[in-house]
């Protein structure tokens, strides 16, 4: 697919995140004005409450509330109707004057009430790099690891917009004779993508594949923050919880499945055959360049395409037990990390579980610093235009003793 050129002239630059292809979702607010919902093209925001108050747009009036799970209750047919109204309104020469809102003066909210979140542990060369860590090379992946997505689940209320602030947390902390009581001296991040989920599903139910895909409204870049050190003391015998929960950041702008479609790829090469309730018809993963920065230096890029499991099999293997899903759940793809150390999602990798510092601005790093600000990116390229996902940052404040 070409650039669909726009009436907004930033948005025709080859290099911009927010072409008329694209068209993410979020919320924003400008000085004496209530959040509502928009969509970025170029370097505007189109008032999408604006748009239908004017008649210009039919969402049922969800788009004045302050988040997009009430536009996500309508359903698939209703995103697909407004995302082409859209592109008929904002495409070069179109009639219609338009509220269209300088993205420089506007604030950015989290663009969902987040419901639930979930957080997976789908990379291959992940799984496998932090398994040797902990277990050695021959014990490396659990035995379930190609059979199925891990996952558990994580806190919903420590979900944040991006540019949010992060506190160290304190924790126990392993020590000789027993824990100590000290802050978090190992903090990381996890480079990951999160599927938004726009659909239900009921009680004692399962949904297919293609089902799950169907109700995946969009993707985020998140960020899931992780204490390794209080995590390597609490996680047996029954997984993260404080070294998580510390907070997990998510960008502004959810980017729709639609604007990735032309993206779409195979993952990465299967150690055996998915029983049949995880199988896809088509690729469910998208040639994706994602990485992250640290206090402006770029430390990592790798592409989501190298992940073993797709955020719609994750979604159906969530489902398999019967457990409901609700509009505003959140699913972290696991870090996605390549087969090299510049392409890993987390420096727990990067830096071989703190024994091979890595150079920051001249400085030695193993894990993250107060004041150190982490940057997540990505894009796919298309046919003279970019998709992008806006920034995905948070800066490390200290510990409250």
């Amino acid at each position: 697919m070409a650039l669909i050129r726009s009436r907004v002239d930033s948005a025709n630059a080859a290099d911009c995140p927010f072409p008329l292809n694209n068209l993410p979702y979020g919320v924003f607010s400008t000085a004496g004005e209530a959040p509502r919902c928009g969509a970025a093209i170029g370097d505007m925001i189109v008032d999408l409450a604006a748009c239908e108050a004017r008649g210009l747009l039919d969402a049922g009036g969800t788009f004045a509330q302050d988040a997009l799970n009430g536009f996500m209750a309508l359903g698939r047919a209703r995103w697909d109707a407004v995302r082409a109204r859209l592109t008929e309104l904002l495409a070069e020469g179109a009639a219609p004057d338009l509220p269209l809102v300088p993205m420089a003066g506007a604030t950015l909210h989290l663009p969902i009430r987040v419901t639930e979140y979930t957080d997976f542990y789908a990379s291959r060369n992940h799984a496998f790099n932090v398994g040797v860590l902990f277990r050695g090379p021959e014990n490396a992946l659990p035995a379930q690891w190609t059979h199925m997505p891990i996952g558990y689940n994580g806190r919903a209320s420590s979900v944040v917009v991006s540019g949010t602030p992060i506190r160290r947390p304190m924790g126990q902390l392993k020590g000789e004779a027993g824990p100590r009581w000290a802050p978090c001296e190992r903090l990381d991040l996890e480079l990951e993508l999160g599927a938004v989920v726009g659909a239900p599903s009921a009680l004692g139910s399962r949904v297919s594949v293609e089902e799950a895909e169907a109700m995946i409204f969009g993707y985020v870049l998140l960020n899931d923050w992780s204490a390794r050190d209080v995590q390597a003391w609490e996680y047996q015998p029954l997984g993260p919880f404080q070294s998580k929960a510390l907070g997990t950041t998510i960008g502004a702008w959810i980017v729709t499945q639609a604007a990735l479609e032309p993206f779409r790829s195979p993952g990465a090469p299967r150690a055996n055959p998915l029983l049949p309730y995880l199988q896809e018809s088509r690729p469910g993963l998208y040639d994706l360049e994602i990485g992250w920065s640290m206090n402006g230096q770029v430390m990592a890029r790798t592409n989501y395409n190298v992940m073993y499991y797709s955020s719609a099999q994750q979604l159906a293997h969530h489902t398999s037990s019967g457990c409901p899903m609700r509009v505003g759940d959140l699913l972290g793809s696991g870090t996605i990390s390549g087969p090299t150390p510049d392409q890993t999602g987390a420096l727990l990798e990067m830096t071989g579980g703190g024994k091979t510092p890595v150079t920051v601005n001249d400085a030695a790093r193993t894990f993250i610093q107060d004041g150190d600000t982490v940057a997540l990116f990505a894009t796919a390229k298309g046919e003279g235009y970019t998709i992008g996902f806006g920034p995905c940052t948070g800066t490390i404040l200290p510990a409250r003793p």
